[in-house]
């Protein structure tokens, strides 16, 4: 009988409804919905400017930094700013500000990315009256007033592999008759490990309508570059090499396409510089 009731009572308590226990479990909190915006920013020291290979500040330090938005659906603007040198076709200038935006997006190993950056330099003019408009040596084409330029990219990566591309819509740094101007870059990653990365690239740059067969106004050129980093606590330690087979030759007679004067305009007796030749570049960057 004893028996008879202690069954009747188990079976009895797991028939009962669970509300006793229900009541008395501590609630869960609904998980946090994650922003679809995000903001970031870097900040970095460089022993030079190179913008695809040429030196941009006469072979001198450069301070460079930006901001950036994203948003989850992959439209994405940014900011991005350096110190550069006037003799490097930017007459009474020595600030870069590039403004850009596009849409990015992945799936798996596979990524694409489209937008549009403009090239901004705060203060420059190409006058003539100085000595530094910037003239076409194929249809003598003159312009004078602010520097700057327009480009649109697509680009595609694939795990540790990316290329893009990228088309003037305008004339290139403003030099007359230059629109369509374009550039390839070929690029490509790998991670080592306890914060050691290898990267490399190669690019190709045709200056339209503005090359005179061999002439030392050919603009035309390739660049490559081979790289390590370390990161440290998020700060980016980095050194790379970088070539290219640009005429910067600065020989007085036939100076190069690529021969940069530490100032403007560019005339006797101005120190230049082979803007184009190799080198190492060394920096220290943060992302934040």
């Amino acid at each position: 009988m004893r028996k008879l009731l202690l069954a009747s009572a188990v079976s009895a308590a797991f028939s009962m409804p669970m509300t006793v226990s229900a009541q008395t479990a501590p609630a869960v909190a609904p998980a946090a919905e994650q922003s679809p915006h995000t903001f970031s920013g870097n900040f970095g020291l460089f022993s030079e400017y190179r913008f695809r290979g040429i030196s941009q500040t006469y072979k001198q330090p450069a301070i460079q930094g930006g901001v950036d938005y994203s948003h989850a659906s992959g439209i994405y603007l940014g900011n991005w700013n350096s110190n550069v040198s006037e003799g490097a076709g930017f007459p009474a200038g020595n600030l870069e500000m590039d403004f850009y935006g596009g849409w990015k997006k992945s799936w798996g190993d596979w990524g694409l990315d489209v937008g549009a950056i403009y090239y901004y330099y705060p203060g420059t003019d190409a006058n003539s009256t100085v000595g530094t408009a910037i003239t076409s040596p194929k249809t003598g084409a003159v312009h004078t007033g602010r520097v700057n330029n327009k480009e649109l990219y697509i680009g595609g990566s694939w795990k540790f592999l990316s290329a893009k591309y990228y088309h003037s819509t305008g004339d290139y740094f403003s030099q007359p008759g230059t629109k369509g101007s374009h550039y390839l870059d070929l690029a490509a990653t790998h991670d080592l490990g306890n914060g050691w990365g290898l990267n490399g690239h190669v690019g190709s740059f045709k200056l339209k309508n503005w090359s005179i067969g061999t002439d030392a106004t050919n603009g035309d050129y390739t660049d490559w570059k081979l790289g390590v980093t370390k990161d440290l606590s998020g700060w980016v330690l980095a050194a790379s090499y970088i070539g290219t087979n640009g005429k910067g030759s600065c020989g007085a007679t036939n100076p190069g396409y690529y021969c940069f004067a530490n100032k403007l305009p560019f005339v006797a007796g101005v120190a230049t510089k082979n803007a184009a030749n190799s080198t190492v570049l060394l920096s220290v960057s943060k992302s934040f």
